[in-house]
């Protein structure tokens, strides 16, 4: 597959190199699990903070595609072909589909010896329905369990395989989540008995909590009455248990509530409002005991000491707003959104009063007010690269290599996992793939800093998506929204981005707006515009970003 680099010596206190098991999220927010603030129950996650290491400052690439493709190849999104969704828009825009010049995280272990395991989305191609060197078992991986696309139903979903074999039977009480956790255990479980002395390298990548709200009954049930309180009251509650847990500082200051949200008292529908989120919650939680599934496993077979686990998020919590309708009435609407059910009822689409969510005939997001709870304590979502939409939770646990109970505070981004599983597992890094150059990693490897141990220097982190841009370099960032002018923020006293400075130091602002551009060109970002021209049916898409109404009438 390709010529390597030389390797490093495993950095671990047995000798021996560790598994590797890389657990995504998929749009949840900062603040939507028990050891960031929330009050979600997500015990097995809280385990895995109590005893490994997290992070306040770790940063994705505010939407799923692209976080996926960095995570897995250490590049920039615009290195790898995914600028902004999978689709060819060449040759105004992106290729939309992950490089054959690229070596996923995968192909590197795999070469380093390791067994490679999957289960979960994958969404790195269009082609769902036929390999198109695109696949996961044709980009490293040994064995894969999940759906291809980008967001299906959780009761049957679209374009699941398993390996390279389409799955179109569900039994009727098959819920995606759980589905996906057991089949992550599944794999490991069989591969520790077979090859005991491989180590493996395990990618868990959920499609929870992103829409649809669908969720078992029982699961739901447990949230009950939990959000009657309303968004306001919940934002202010995880920000009161984030100071004291340390993520943020004592005098940190909530951001404000989104202008385009209503207070709690000033909004209609409550009751229904509430059973979003309580939905939303139940997704959280059975993620959470899917995780379960496999740290049972993990400790069961005597692994999970010398296990690296990694859990973080693609993006900030999701503001899309769906309008209502009947999905079998419009054909805008992705054949991963079905028309009816199995049994033949018709899928309401939409979020509105008249569809309560959580069954399989329904398909809805949370909206942006618990969005906004969601991200917790800071402003904007999914799609833009302020601090909602960038920064995610991220839990680092290996006992045999790492402090136990730790806060590491240095900001990293995606780049840095693929570096940091390369130190920690001695793997060298290819110059080759298929006789493809590659180019060298974009990262650099955490576990200094998440040891605890100073790091010589800053790191200089830059971010575009959808010509949302941002750089930031110690404690300042430049940010800006598509059209808008940028925006300068002291992050060491201002992280929810509340009062821009860029009047007070404009040389700060044209030193870093010098800086972002050389990485741009250095990249591959191709001009927002530029990229418009050449995808209008994604312009159109029936999700939105904005606000329906939600106010009193």
């Amino acid at each position: 597959m390709s010529e390597q680099t030389g390797s490093t010596r495993p950095q671990t206190s047995g000798g021996t190199r560790p598994n590797v098991v890389v657990i995504l999220a998929d749009d949840l927010g900062f603040s939507d699990i028990g050891c960031y603030g929330s009050e979600i129950s997500t015990p097995n996650l809280d385990r895995l903070a109590d005893r490994g290491v997290r992070m306040t400052q770790f940063y994705n690439t505010a939407r799923c595609t692209p976080a996926r493709a960095s995570l897995l190849t250490g590049l920039h999104p615009h290195q790898t072909g995914i600028g902004v969704l999978v689709g060819d828009d060449r040759p105004l825009g992106y290729a939309g589909r992950l490089s054959e010049a690229n070596a996923t995280m995968a192909e590197v272990l795999r070469g380093a010896g390791y067994a490679t395991l999957m289960a979960g989305k994958w969404h790195l191609t269009p082609s769902t329905d036929e390999p198109d060197g695109a696949w996961p078992l044709e980009r490293g991986f040994d064995r894969f369990h999940g759906i291809l696309c980008g967001s299906a139903t959780y009761y049957h979903p679209y374009s699941m395989h398993h390996e390279d074999e389409p799955v179109t039977d569900f039994d009727e009480d098959f819920y995606l989540t759980a589905d996906l956790g057991e089949a992550a255990a599944q794999q490991i479980s069989d591969h520790v008995a077979a090859q005991p002395d491989v180590p493996f390298f395990q990618y868990l990548a959920f499609t929870a909590p992103h829409w649809p709200l669908h969720a078992p009954e029982d699961e739901i049930a447990a949230q009950q009455g939990k959000y009657d309180v309303g968004w306001d009251a919940i934002r202010e509650a995880r920000h009161a248990k984030q100071k004291a847990l340390g993520i943020v500082a004592e005098d940190s200051v909530l951001s404000e509530r989104d202008p385009q949200v209503p207070a709690w008292v000033d909004t209609a529908d409550t009751a229904w409002q509430s059973k979003r989120m309580e939905v939303y919650a139940a997704q959280v939680a059975t993620m959470d005991k899917a995780i379960g599934s496999v740290l049972s496993v993990l400790e069961s077979s005597g692994q999970l000491d010398n296990t690296i686990v990694m859990f973080l998020s693609d993006n900030g919590g999701c503001a899309e707003e769906m309008p209502w309708m009947w999905a079998d009435e419009n054909p805008r609407l992705q054949k991963s959104i079905p028309a009816r059910t199995p049994e033949g009822a018709r899928v309401r689409v939409g979020n509105d009063p008249r569809t309560v969510p959580g069954p399989r005939d329904t398909f809805a997001s949370y909206g942006v007010g618990w969005a906004n709870a969601s991200n917790t304590p800071f402003r904007e979502y999914k799609h833009w690269v302020h601090e909602g939409g960038i920064a995610t939770p991220m839990v680092v646990h290996w006992p045999a290599g790492l402090p136990a109970g730790t806060l590491d505070h240095t900001p990293h981004h995606l780049p840095d996992v693929m570096a940091t599983v390369l130190e920690a597992t001695g793997a060298g890094y290819p110059t080759v793939r298929d006789g493809h150059p590659v180019p060298p990693i974009e990262g650099q490897s955490m576990l200094t800093d998440l040891r605890g141990e100073p790091t010589p220097g800053e790191q200089t982190l830059c971010f575009e998506h959808e010509g949302n841009a941002a750089i930031r370099r110690g404690r300042w960032k430049l940010v800006q929204k598509y059209g808008q002018g940028w925006e300068l923020y002291d992050l060491s006293v201002d992280r929810t981005e509340a009062t821009s400075v860029a009047r007070e130091h404009p040389e700060v602002v044209l030193d870093l707006i010098a800086a972002w551009r050389e990485w741009a060109d250095r990249v591959g970002v191709i001009d927002r515009a530029q990229v418009l021209a050449a995808q209008p049916r994604r312009a159109s898409s029936f999700v939105t970003t904005g606000l329906r109404s939600v106010r009193k009438k």
